[in-house]
């Protein structure tokens, strides 16, 4: 399904910001050990650098080298909502750069229930993106295609079409799991019950 398969890994390589569909919202992201690319997605969105990004990918294998041992009521919450539209937010390992998290030590980390996004993840080098919505800061995030190309024509470097895989619309929960607490920092299209 997913096309210009080489043409996504070069953007990427090269420092390059793509738009993607995800299971709540549309994204804007790049590889997380590229610092350019992550300041290129702060100043298209005129972003405030205390805001930080987050990991997302296909599998949570891939996220856990940039976070510390995830603790129990995390692992609950992975086990029950991943991956659908549940941001968790828990101590970063000293692979998440410091440019991504605004110099906090935790990071959120997302796998979206999207096909495309899955296919995106699956050739994207490393397999995690680090990432935010694809919209200007204060703006409503994209929720289709056509929305992200409005928003985002002529600041990212590529746009990838849904194939028919349609975000919901909805942003994700947040949510912070430190010491075995649970916050919610964010309420969105999942309702925590656990």
């Amino acid at each position: 399904m997913l096309k210009n398969k080489d043409k996504i890994i070069k953007v990427l390589e090269n420092g390059g910001v793509i738009v993607y569909v995800t299971d709540t919202v549309w994204g804007l992201g790049c590889l997380p050990d590229n610092e350019k690319a992550v300041k290129k997605i702060y100043d298209i969105k005129k972003r405030e650098v205390q805001k930080p990004l987050i990991l997302m990918s296909n599998e949570v294998y891939n996220l856990l080298d940039y976070v510390k041992p995830i603790p129990k009521i995390g692992q609950k919450l992975i086990k029950k909502y991943f991956p659908g539209a549940l941001t968790i937010v828990t101590d970063k390992s000293e692979k998440t750069p410091d440019y991504i998290t605004s110099g906090m030590q935790t990071v959120g980390i997302r796998i979206p229930d999207n096909e495309v996004f899955r296919q995106i993840c699956e050739i994207t080098p490393g397999h995690v993106l680090a990432t935010t919505s694809a919209n200007l800061s204060h703006q409503p995030s994209a929720k289709t295609y056509k929305q992200a190309l409005e928003n985002m024509t002529g600041l990212a470097d590529l746009i990838i079409e849904d194939y028919g895989h349609f975000a919901k619309g909805l942003e994700s929960t947040v949510a912070g799991v430190m010491n075995e607490e649970l916050r919610i920092f964010r309420q969105g299209a999942i309702n925590i019950k656990l």
